[in-house]
C-alpha cells in the first residue's frame, strides 16, 4: 500500500464533527431526561445513540478510506500514535480516579469509621466495627455476599490473558504476511473478547440474584459495579474494535510494514487487559 512522501495530508471540509455533536448532546440529555423520569427521555437518548452510531461509522469509514489510497505520510503516522498514546493515557486516569476511590473506601474510610479515629467514629456512627468488604454502616443490617475470584473471574482473567496472546500471534502473522494465520488468530480473539463479556453478564446475573450484590450495595456494591462495569464497557469497545480490525485484514487493507490501525487497536486491548489484572487482584483476591 502506497504512502504519501512528505508533507501534511489536510482532510477535506468534513460535516462529520457536526453530526457527532448533534448526537452526543442528544444522547447526554436523553440520559438525563430518563433518569429524570420524562417521558421524551428515551426517545431522545435513543435518536442521539442512532445518530452518534452514525456519525462514528461514517467518519472511520473515511478515515479508512483516507489510509488505504496512501493519502497520510509518516508524519500523520506519527501523529495517530501520539494520538492513540494521549487517548491510552487518559483511560489510565480515569481507572487510577476509580481506583482511588476504591483504596480511600478500604484504606482510610472504613478504618476511620470502624475505630482508628475514635473521635470521629464515635460522632458518626458509635464507633461501629467495619471490615472490609463492607456494605458501610448504613447498611450494615443487609444480608449479602461479595463476589470471590473463584469461578467465573478466575475463567475471565484466563480468558482476557490469552486473547492477549492470541492478538500477539495475529500481529506477528501480519508482519510475516501470513495472511491465513493472521485471520484466524484475530477471529479467535474477538471470539474471545465476546466469551469475557458473556461470562460477565452471567456473573452480574448470580451477584443479583444469589449473592444479593447490587449497585446499591454501599461503598462494596458501588466500587465494584463501577470498576467492573467500566471495565466490561471498554472490552465491549475493543470486541468491535478487533472486529473491524478482522473484516478490514480479510479486505487486505494491512501490509507488513503498514498497519498502524492493528497496532492502535491491540495497544487498546493490550491496555484492557492489564487494568482487569488489577481489578482481579484489588476487587476479587484482596
Amino acid at each position: 500500500m502506497a504512502q504519501a512522501q512528505g508533507g501534511y495530508y489536510v482532510p477535506h471540509q468534513s460535516y462529520w464533527p457536526i453530526i457527532g455533536t448533534i448526537g452526543v448532546t442528544a444522547l447526554v440529555v436523553g440520559i438525563a431526561m430518563y433518569l429524570e423520569g420524562m417521558a421524551l427521555g428515551t426517545w431522545v437518548m435513543g435518536g442521539g445513540g442512532l445518530v452518534t452510531a452514525w456519525f462514528v461509522f461514517g467518519w472511520f469509514s473515511d478515515v479508512v478510506s483516507e489510509g488505504v489510497r496512501g493519502l497520510y505520510s509518516d508524519q500523520v503516522d506519527r501523529s495517530l500514535r501520539w494520538g492513540m498514546i494521549w487517548f491510552i493515557f487518559s483511560e489510565i486516569m480515569f481507572f487510577a480516579a476509580f481506583f482511588g476511590a476504591l483504596f480511600y473506601a478500604r484504606m482510610l474510610s472504613v478504618p476511620w469509621l470502624s475505630g482508628e479515629d475514635p473521635a470521629t467514629s464515635r460522632l458518626l456512627w458509635d464507633s461501629m466495627a467495619l471490615n472490609w468488604p463492607t456494605a458501610g454502616p448504613a447498611n450494615a443490617a443487609m444480608e449479602w455476599r461479595p463476589m470471590g475470584p473463584w469461578p467465573l473471574p478466575t475463567i475471565n482473567t484466563l480468558i482476557l490473558l490469552t486473547s492477549g496472546m492470541t492478538l500477539t500471534i495475529a500481529h506477528h502473522a501480519l508482519k510475516d504476511d501470513n495472511r491465513t494465520k493472521l485471520i484466524g488468530f484475530m477471529w479467535a480473539t474477538v471470539l474471545l473478547g465476546t466469551l469475557f463479556v458473556g461470562l460477565q453478564a452471567y456473573e452480574y446475573y448470580e451477584a443479583y440474584v444469589h449473592l444479593n450484590l447490587r449497585m446499591d450495595t454501599g461503598i462494596y456494591g458501588s466500587t465494584f459495579f463501577m470498576l467492573t462495569g467500566f471495565h466490561g464497557m471498554h472490552v465491549v469497545i475493543g470486541t468491535l474494535m478487533l472486529l473491524v480490525i478482522t473484516l478490514r485484514c480479510m479486505k487486505g487493507h494491512f501490509d507488513p510494514k503498514s498497519h498502524f490501525g492493528f497496532e492502535g487497536a491491540a495497544w487498546y486491548w493490550h491496555f484492557v487487559d492489564v487494568v482487569w489484572l488489577g481489578l482481579f487482584i484489588f476487587v476479587y483476591i484482596l
